[in-house]
């Protein structure tokens, strides 16, 4: 393994301070091996940004005895001899014991085994993110590179750490896309070579769903669907064209939610409900399609607005009862069936602006009795 000073102070000074304080006492709790922040955040540090998320392995110390001993609530998972603690904060941090993995099954879950800081970190999927920083007990730290990241970081090279990474498991695929879009990395060529070995195994990936309901919590979702129609792997969601639009209109400031996303994907797809079960979506994003579909007036800035204005370019703001009011129709019975005339004639498509409804509604009333009559 490669320690290197370069950077590494860097690294450090990009963390928070109550998280390096709270690395510090972890470090000295763990035994003759001390700990390792690894992953996203090693990565997130030497780029420059603060992390939020903290991904730590033990290589030595009870992992359990480890995040009971924080005093903090946490959940302990056996058959990967994980522990998740809750800071104070709210967030989560993942204690991780060494380990090396293998893949009986591509697709499938890994089986875990015991192993060194070095086998846990060539377990990964991308060589920058098998980055590590060291803490010793004393508090010693050691910026450790095992497999060239810190150069693929430099150069914004996104490689994976091994031939059949993608075989084994296809959700790598997608998570570099994710990666791609939001820190502007290129593919590797060994990348590349293994789009087709993803999405051979997509289907038996149940990681893969999960990694593309991530993407649409992405900062660009469509930026990120587009770095894998570039990688030859568009196939794996349906036609994303409605997402490159929200990104754009995220890009001018409007507030586009998760939902507005999943609700975009779903126009798209020839069988929206297996889409929104493969990507547990929940009811949510099909509830918000079906009113921007509608013709419910929703004030502007909503994401009801957002949609409409991508799926029914040619949508007005229909009349409303307050706009029939103001043309003289008394209060009552007559507002709704006023308000229904003119929807029954938008459903036939002879209604295309606001003027023409205020045309149809004065016609209407003229034929009508004088409950309805200004």
């Amino acid at each position: 393994m490669t320690p290197t000073r370069q950077g590494e102070e860097a690294a450090w000074a990009n963390l928070r301070a109550d998280d390096c304080a709270w690395l510090l006492t972890m470090a000295a709790r763990a035994g003759d091996g001390g700990l390792a922040l690894v992953g996203g955040a090693v990565r997130d540090a030497l780029l420059g940004e603060t992390p939020l998320d903290l991904d730590v392995v033990i290589p030595d110390a009870d992992v359990e005895a480890l995040a009971a001993g924080t005093g903090l609530p946490f959940v302990f998972h056996p058959a990967f001899g994980n522990a998740t603690v809750t800071l104070p904060d709210g967030r989560a941090v993942d204690l991780v014991r060494a380990r090396r993995e293998s893949y009986p099954v591509p697709g499938g879950n890994p089986v875990p085994l015991p192993g060194t800081l070095a086998d846990d970190l060539r377990r990964r999927d991308f060589a920058l993110n098998a980055l590590a920083l060291h803490l010793s007990p004393t508090g010693a730290r050691t910026l450790l590179d095992e497999v060239g990241g810190l150069d693929d970081l430099r150069a914004r090279v996104l490689r994976p750490l091994h031939r059949g990474s993608f075989h084994e498991d296809a959700s790598r695929l997608v998570r570099g896309a994710r990666l791609a879009a939001r820190l502007d990395l290129r593919a590797h060529p060994e990348l590349l070579a293994q789009v087709p070995d993803a999405l051979a195994v997509a289907d038996r990936t149940p990681r893969l769903w999960a990694e593309l309901r991530l993407l649409l919590h992405e900062p660009r979702p469509g930026r990120a669907a587009g770095v894998l129609r570039a990688w030859s792997a568009g196939a794996l969601l349906p036609d994303t064209a409605l997402l490159d639009a929200l990104d754009a209109r995220r890009d001018v400031g409007a507030e586009v939610p998760f939902t507005a996303y999943a609700a975009a994907l779903l126009h798209a797809a020839p069988d929206p409900d297996a889409l929104a079960e493969r990507l547990s979506l929940g009811d949510r994003p099909a509830a918000l399609l079906d009113r921007a579909l509608s013709d419910t007036p929703f004030p502007e800035g909503t994401p009801e607005r957002e949609l409409r204005a991508l799926l029914r370019p040619d949508a007005y703001p229909a009349l409303t009862g307050r706009d029939v009011l103001a043309l003289g129709v008394p209060p009552g019975r007559g507002v709704g069936e006023a308000l229904g005339h003119l929807a029954a004639l938008r459903r036939a498509g002879q209604l295309r602006s606001r003027d023409d409804e205020r045309s149809a509604l004065k016609a209407f009333l003229a034929t009508k009795g004088p409950h309805l009559r200004p």
